[in-house]
């Protein structure tokens, strides 16, 4: 990791995500959407359904089984709902999952394809809105805060809100980037998440960003 001079540790939010925009960049220039879609965006809302309470590693490995065994979006919908159940068992929930992802293929057919704007995104069976800002960040381009368990948990600790709800947060986040770098902004704070600021035992000693994180809720 890059060291960074020594900021003042009583810096305000503006400050902060000032700081933060200039050096979550340079900490993780290649963060980015890591779940794999084959260059089919549908394929991308299914794996982000399937994100849910698992990693994206995770969804990696399962879907390449799923779509050898249904091939498409149209195969996906007319699927015996056993065969899905099946297939995504091992990323947990399999059950509820195996059944938005059915439900939300058959509405793609219904309905025509991908909307391009969160509210319509949301009307997708098993789609919420973090599934919903990651389509239309990677798909199309437009600005995005994903609230995943990372971006959720460091928005906390960094005290850039006070709030727990995901729509909330997003929300809040919303307000402090500018819109321009609002999707990779969500990628970065993700991937330091996961690499440093773990939600068991984060690596506060090795952190780049300690000197102006307030710690909130850190023990």
């Amino acid at each position: 990791m890059k060291n960074f001079s020594r900021e003042d540790e009583n810096v305000n939010k503006r400050e902060r995500i000032k700081i933060l925009l200039q050096r979550l960049p340079l900490l993780y220039p290649d963060a980015r959407c890591v779940l794999e879609y084959y260059g089919d965006p549908e394929k991308l809302l299914i794996a982000t359904i399937l994100s849910a309470r698992t990693t994206d590693n995770a969804v990696n490995r399962v879907t390449p089984l799923l779509w050898t065994e249904v091939h498409d979006i149209g195969g996906l919908a007319a699927a015996d709902k056993g065969l899905i159940e099946d297939t995504v068992h091992s990323l947990g929930f399999f059950r509820s999952k195996a059944k938005s992802i059915r439900n939300a293929a058959k509405w793609l057919l219904e309905n025509g394809g991908l909307p391009d704007t969160i509210d319509g995104l949301v009307h997708i069976p098993g789609v919420g809105r973090k599934t919903a800002n990651v389509i239309i960040g990677e798909i199309f381009g437009k600005p995005a805060i994903i609230v995943d368990t990372h971006v959720g948990r460091l928005s906390g600790r960094l005290d850039l809100t006070r709030a727990k709800q995901p729509d909330k947060i997003e929300t809040s986040l919303r307000r402090l980037v500018p819109e321009d770098q609002q999707t990779s902004f969500s990628h970065q704070l993700g991937f330091h998440g996961r690499a440093v600021c773990t939600s068991r035992n984060p690596s506060c000693d090795s952190c780049d960003l300690v000197k102006i994180c307030p710690q909130r809720g850190v023990r």
